[in-house]
């Protein structure tokens, strides 16, 4: 795991400067740094080093002749089988790093063949000097980052925003389109970022450059096509080998490799299956509805490993927000991000990999929102203009469990499901903003995405509308943030392309049933641990935010953000001041909703005032 920066060059003292934004990423590798600079071209890299612990696998890495040169973020697990046929083909290797088999197979193959027969997480970029031609590409599931920006004449790319700051071409302006959205959204659902003129490269895209002109294509596809022959066992006995596979292949390094652990299958399925030596677990106070280390140290015992943990305090946790937002690059609402960041700084103290079990509920079908489909089946029966006629009744009422019910009875599926999160409606957000954006409204942004799936069932086309913006966007973001902060390798075998294969042919009977949620991956689970592990409900990563909102330390820590000089830039405070009241005295449950806007406000204060981190 690693960090890369570039930029096509138009400046005197590209040397310089590519050496500042290189020092921006050094978290992301701290083991060596390297840049290659010449007239057309600045290219600098940090390296944490996994694979080939010696210097012949540092970068920027060339071919034989020097014409064509490389920065890489990520692993490619199957490097060694690809270096044997690119060795038949006549390339000669000179390490045993997989950043070479990237560099030959580039000579070898078109870029798209080259991108099909990778797998692993990464996103590189390729500079070649003989047709003057700069290439990039990011995995299939967007595990790993790469941003890119147009400033004038310069072309820029990097593994984080951070790195843009010491470019002298680059202009930080805020985009206020993505923070209406992301009040939405709670995190950047879009190709754009809180910055102007930046923007991400998609997951499963490419992008080249050449003679002036930036092409960006997709290169592959999920396609969610279920085959109902198969019995369950037979699915329970392919999940269980090809996950099996894909772990192996996680687990290859030349350091060791931990696991994170949670009380939930999905980790513990990782853990088990792994074989791991330690295990790292965090959690909050002593309540067991924010503490799973209990949990933890009782299952790493069945598993006969060692299990490190912490508990993690509340002033730690707002302690360090303001360096986590740094992190981050943009802001990202989800608190569960806090958590991550500490039990990856518990992990690096100990072991420079770690596997975590990211992914397998958007593959296999496991979030609880997943039954809503089948929820609703009965009511939906009822004629469409009664329901929303009750809806829209419902709407005036305090929304509570069953007045809930009813609004998104009165809701078709593309309505109602944007995501995980779902945090200020279109109405709500633009009575909270006081300036005027051009953002898209929250159905703009899933339609492609819904209209590529609406041949699936609806559980299908929830998780497919997931894969694509709520993991890429949330969960893999902070992921990746977090993790690269410490450097720490984060690695997740649940988002394999094998593993993907499988579980896009598995019916929505074997994925999500009334009573459990990713069916079939939890029989397989079982084969490896205890029945309360793979029978157990979905909880996510718990932080207690509304307990916490509700003490006078915290709740004054965010009012006094709220009514700040920044925070009257953008929003009507009077509307923040009430929610915080309204949560304070019991009213109704606003921690998410207060959480994003704060959390927009840390962030811009550190990117747009210098905040100290």
């Amino acid at each position: 795991m690693c960090g890369f920066v570039g930029f096509t060059n138009h400046i005197n003292d590209a040397s310089a400067v590519i050496e500042k934004m290189m020092d921006r990423i050094a978290h992301r590798g701290p083991d060596q740094a390297g840049k290659f600079v010449n007239e057309q071209i600045a290219m600098g890299f940090r390296r944490l080093s996994i694979i080939d612990l010696s210097e012949a696998g540092s970068q920027p890495m060339f071919n034989e002749d020097g014409s064509v040169v490389i920065t890489f973020n990520g692993e490619i697990y199957n490097h060694a089988e690809l270096r044997e046929e690119l060795t038949a083909a006549g390339h000669k290797f000179s390490s045993r790093a997989d950043t070479e088999v990237l560099i030959h197979g580039y000579e070898e193959w078109d870029l798209e063949v080259l991108l099909n027969k990778l797998r692993g997480m990464f996103a590189f970029v390729i500079y070649d000097m003989k047709k003057d031609k700069i290439v990039g590409a990011r995995d299939f599931f967007g595990i790993k980052p790469l941003y890119y920006g147009r400033f004038g004449d310069t072309l820029m790319w990097g593994s984080e925003i951070k790195s843009f700051l010491d470019h002298p071409e680059f202009v930080k302006e805020l985009n206020t389109d993505t923070l209406e959205t992301y009040l939405t959204f709670q995190y950047s659902p879009t190709e754009d970022t809180f910055f102007k003129n930046v923007y991400k490269l998609p997951a499963a895209h490419c992008f080249t450059f050449e003679k002036g002109r930036l092409t960006v294509e997709r290169y592959w596809e999920i396609k969610f096509t279920p085959d109902e022959q198969p019995t369950l066992e037979n699915w329970v006995d392919d999940i269980t080998d090809t996950f099996k596979n894909s772990v192996e292949a996680h687990k290859i390094a030349d350091v060791e490799v931990g696991s994170f652990l949670s009380s939930g299958v999905d980790s513990s399925y990782v853990a088990a299956v792994a074989n791991v030596d330690k295990t790292f677990t965090v959690g909050f106070g002593e309540d067991e509805k924010y503490n799973e280390i209990g949990y933890a140290k009782e299952f790493s015992k069945y598993i006969g490993k060692e299990n490190t943990s912490r508990v993690i305090a509340p002033e730690d946790y707002w302690g360090n927000f303001a360096k986590i937002q740094y992190h981050m690059d943009e802001p990202l609402a989800d608190p569960a991000a806090v958590a991550l960041y500490f039990v990856c700084g518990l992990a690096a103290e100990k072991v420079k990999v770690v596997l975590s079990g990211e992914g397998a509920d958007e593959i296999f079908g496991g979030y609880n929102i997943y039954h809503n489909p089948d929820d609703m089946a009965a009511y939906e029966k009822i004629p469409k203009a009664l329901r929303k006629a009750a809806g829209a009744a419902a709407s005036h009422l305090p929304h509570k469990h069953g007045v809930n019910f009813l609004i998104r009875g009165s809701q078709d599926l593309r309505e109602r499901f944007i995501g995980n999160a779902y945090m200020f409606t279109p109405k709500e957000r633009k009575e909270l903003l006081t300036i005027k954006t051009n953002a898209p409204d929250p159905a703009e942004i899933t339609k492609p995405f819904y209209d590529k799936s609406a041949k699936n069932d609806q559980v299908t086309q929830m998780q497919y509308l997931d894969l694509h913006l709520w993991m890429t966007g949330d969960i893999l973001l902070k992921a990746d943030k977090m993790s690269m902060a410490h450097s720490l390798e984060l690695r997740v075998p649940f988002l394999d392309k094998k593993v993907m294969q499988l579980a896009q042919r598995i019916p929505k009977r074997y994925r999500v049933t009334k009573e459990t949620t990713k069916y079939a991956m939890r029989v397989a689970a079982l084969r490896s641990c205890p029945p309360q592990t793979a029978e157990k409900k979905k909880l996510g990563f718990p932080v207690p935010i509304r307990v916490w909102l509700k003490e006078d330390c915290y709740y004054n820590k965010v009012k006094d953000k709220f009514l700040s000089d920044d925070s009257k830039k953008f929003f009507n405070t009077d509307c923040l001041v009430k929610l915080l009241d309204e949560h304070r005295e019991g009213k109704y449950d606003h921690s998410r909703k207060i959480w994003t806007v704060y959390t927009f406000l840390v962030w811009y204060d550190v990117y747009f005032n210098n905040m100290a981190v």
